[in-house]
């Protein structure tokens, strides 16, 4: 579930950036067009802005994981162990409630037959004092 949402925030942050490579790119492309700077200037300044990037892409992984840990917390969701944990425990306690469930049922069969039983005898023992 965490590991999921977390993916998605990532692919989503990834298309946000893709999205602003092609617009960077674009406005380059324009500039050149229009005469503003060389197609040297504008290698070298996607060049820089990708290099700028790079250098700092563990400080924003960093933070992009610490911005997603306090939301989680703040959230009070489970980790994936723990969830994992929950799990299993939720599981193991739904096999003792179904055993449990059959045991009952066994008991208020016996408890019928023996109060059924009991009935009979009850005629039976009118019938003979008659």
């Amino acid at each position: 579930m965490i590991d999921q949402m977390f993916r998605k925030t990532i692919q989503t942050a990834v298309e946000i950036i893709a999205g602003s490579s092609e617009k960077l790119q674009s406005k380059i492309d324009e500039m050149i067009s229009k005469g503003k700077i060389s197609a040297e200037e504008g290698r070298k300044i996607v060049e820089e802005v990708f290099s700028t990037v790079g250098q700092h892409k563990e400080d924003y992984e960093q933070k992009f994981r610490n911005m997603v840990d306090a939301v989680i917390q703040k959230l009070n969701l489970p980790q994936s162990e723990s969830y994992d944990k929950l799990e299993r425990r939720v599981k193991s306690l739904e096999v003792k409630l179904g055993l449990l469930a059959k045991e009952l049922d066994n008991r208020n069969k016996i408890y019928a037959k023996e109060a059924e039983e009991e009935k009979k005898e009850k005629k039976s023992t009118r019938k003979s004092k008659k």
